[in-house]
């Protein structure tokens, strides 16, 4: 039962895959994703450093529950991180818990833990980026990463 499972998923994801040159030209979700994290990165930055905490508070549930791509998609990147996915996941976890933890501290007010928690942030995301924007930016896009 588990074999025909395996072998359904990985159908769904090859159709998924699927796609014209041009369909893979497309943006996806996912890049408005990271854009919209990007900003919310920034916000923070700038909380930080004006010590708005309020800012830092309301701003890190942004990045920690940050929207998910549609299924479609989601079975695409899927398809294409095969035994990667893990590791990819991971790191999305990594940066939900230290989102968490830094939402927590700036409603504490404790600057120097918020600061070590946006650290943790962007250290999973930076991970995330060196081991995979790369490949996956020429093979959604068919274009070197910038």
């Amino acid at each position: 039962m588990k074999k025909h499972l395996l072998i359904r998923i990985v159908a769904i994801a090859a159709l998924a895959c699927a796609t014209t040159s041009t369909q893979a030209a497309e943006p996806l979700a996912l890049q408005k994703i990271m854009k919209d994290l990007g900003t919310h990165m920034q916000t923070v930055t700038d909380g930080i450093s004006r010590e708005d905490w309020a800012l830092v508070e309301k701003t890190a549930p942004l990045i920690a529950e940050h929207p998910q791509p549609p299924l479609t998609e989601k079975m695409r990147i899927m398809a294409f991180m095969v035994t990667n996915m893990g590791k990819f996941k991971a790191f999305d976890g990594q940066t939900h818990e230290a989102a968490n933890e830094m939402a927590k501290a700036a409603q504490a007010k404790d600057g120097q833990k918020v600061i070590s928690s946006f650290q943790k942030v962007q250290s999973s995301c930076l991970g995330c980026h060196q081991a995979f924007r790369t490949p996956f930016v020429e093979h959604f896009y068919g274009k070197p990463a910038n």
